[in-house]
C-alpha cells in the first residue's frame, strides 16, 4: 500500500513525549484514517482506536468511557496512546477533552491522545472554545501530483482532469459515476454534515449556489456585485464573503483576493475564484472528459486551477501569501509573498500566450521572481513536484 507523506509527520509527532493534544483534520475523502493507521504501525507502543460513529450510547458518556479506560492503561504501562476519529459527531466534545486532559496534565497521566475529525470548521470552532493551547494541528490536505502518480500512476493530464481524491481512482473510466461519487461522497457531505451544521449558516440554498458558481467560474476574478446578479436571494457581499471563506475551509472552493502593495486593501477586493480540488471544477462543468480536454479554453482554465489547488497547502503550511494581480486588462494568475520576498508566477497552456501581465508587473515590482508555468516556461511536470516555498 502507498505510504502518505503526512504519515512520517503523524508517527513523528506520536513518538515525541506528552507534549500536547495531536489534531489531524481535512477536507473528507483525503485519507486521514489511511495516513494514521499507517502512522500507527511507526508507533510501535500500545494504543486503542476508536471511531465515534454509530453509537447505541450517549456520545459524550461513551468518549469519557473510552477515555477512563485508556488513562488505566497509561498508569499501568507507562504510556498509551487514545485515538479517536469523526470526533466532530461527539456535540460538545471539546468541553469534555479540556477537562479530562487537564486533569491527567495535573495528575501526570501519561496517556497520549490523538484526534480525527473530516470538518476542520467544526473542528476548529470546538479547539479554539476550550483547547486553545493544549492541541498542534496536523493538517491533511487533496494528495498532490506526486501522490497520485506514486500511488495510481497519473500522468499530469490525469491529475489535471481528476485532481487528488484517491477513493474516485476506481470510477475514472466511468465518466458518471466518477460524478456520482463526486457528488454523494465529498461534495453533499462537505456540506451539508460540515458546514451547514454550524449556526451561522442562515441560507444553505444561497451557500450550494456560490459553490456551484465558483466551480463554474474557477480561475476567474468575479466581484461580489456580479455575484450577486447571478444568485437567487444572495443577500449581500458580506454574506457572500462568508460563506466563500467557509467554502474554503472545508477544502472546496477559495477566493484569493488581490494583490497590493497596501495589504490592508486586498480585503476589499474582488476574489479570484479557486477550486481547491480540480475533481470538483470538472465533475461540476457541463462538459465531457474528451471535451474538456479538446476545448483549448476549458482546458486552460482547468490547468489554472490545479495550479493554484497545488499552490493553496503549500502557502497555508509555509504562511506564504497568496494572491493575484491585475491592472486593466493585464493580469498576472498567482503572487506569492513571504515577508519582503515576491514571486509572480504567469500560467501558460499555449506557447503563443501573452506575458504583457508579467512584463507590466515586474515593471512595478524589479525583485520579484517571475516564473511561465507551461508552454515555453516550467514543465507542468516539474511545477507540481516543486515545494511551493522554493518559489519565494
Amino acid at each position: 500500500m502507498y505510504e502518505l507523506p503526512l504519515v512520517g509527520l503523524i508517527a513523528g509527532r506520536l513518538n515525541e513525549g506528552r507534549l500536547r493534544i495531536q489534531v489531524v483534520a481535512g477536507p473528507r475523502q483525503v485519507g486521514k484514517t489511511t495516513a494514521v493507521k499507517q502512522a500507527l504501525r511507526h508507533y510501535g507502543k500500545p494504543f486503542t482506536y476508536r471511531l465515534a460513529e454509530g453509537l447505541g450510547i450517549d456520545p459524550l458518556a461513551w468518549l469519557e468511557s473510552e477515555w477512563q479506560d485508556a488513562r488505566i492503561q497509561a498508569k499501568s504501562l507507562g504510556e498509551y496512546l487514545l485515538v479517536i476519529d469523526e470526533i466532530q459527531k461527539v456535540v460538545g466534545w471539546s468541553e469534555l477533552v479540556k477537562r479530562l486532559w487537564d486533569e491527567d496534565t495535573f495528575e501526570d497521566v501519561p496517556l497520549k491522545v490523538l484526534i480525527l475529525g473530516s470538518s476542520r470548521l467544526l473542528l476548529q470552532r470546538g479547539l479554539n472554545e476550550s483547547l486553545e493551547g493544549r492541541y498542534e494541528m496536523i493538517e491533511a490536505w487533496h494528495w498532490s501530483y506526486a501522490d497520485m502518480h506514486d500511488a495510481f500512476g497519473f500522468s499530469i493530464d490525469d491529475y489535471v482532469l481528476f485532481g487528488g481524491y484517491p477513493g474516485a481512482v476506481p470510477y475514472i473510466k466511468d465518466e458518471e459515476r466518477w460524478r456520482t461519487y463526486l457528488r454523494d461522497s465529498i461534495i453533499e457531505p462537505s456540506i451539508s454534515r460540515d458546514i451547514l451544521q454550524l449556526e451561522r449558516i442562515a441560507k444553505p440554498a444561497l451557500l450550494r449556489q456560490l459553490f456551484a458558481l465558483a466551480c463554474m467560474y474557477s480561475s476567474r476574478i468575479l466581484s461580489y456585485q456580479k455575484m450577486l446578479g447571478q444568485l437567487q436571494d444572495a443577500g449581500n457581499a458580506t454574506t457572500l464573503a462568508h460563506y466563500l471563506r467557509l467554502l474554503g475551509e472545508a477544502g472546496l472552493v477559495a477566493g484569493i483576493e488581490k494583490y497590493y502593495d497596501e495589504p490592508v486593501r486586498a480585503k476589499a477586493s474582488s476574489p479570484k475564484l479557486t477550486v481547491c480540488n480540480t475533481a470538483l471544477m470538472t465533475a461540476m462543468l457541463p462538459y465531457g472528459f474528451d471535451e474538456l480536454r479538446a476545448r483549448h479554453d476549458l482546458w486552460g482554465r482547468v490547468f489554472e486551477s490545479a495550479v493554484g489547488a497545488h499552490l493553496m497547502p503549500g502557502c497555508r503550511r509555509k504562511n506564504i501569501q497568496l494572491r493575484y494581480w491585475n491592472a486593466g486588462n493585464k493580469e498576472v494568475d498567482f503572487v506569492l509573498q513571504k515577508g519582503d520576498r515576491i514571486a509572480a508566477l504567469e500560467v501558460k497552456s499555449a506557447d503563443a500566450d501573452s506575458v504583457s501581465g508579467m512584463k507590466e508587473f515586474k515593471a512595478r515590482h524589479p525583485l520579484a521572481k517571475p516564473y511561465l508555468i507551461g508552454g515555453q516556461g516550467m514543465a507542468a511536470e516539474r511545477f507540481f513536484t516543486c515545494e511551493v516555498a522554493d518559489f519565494v
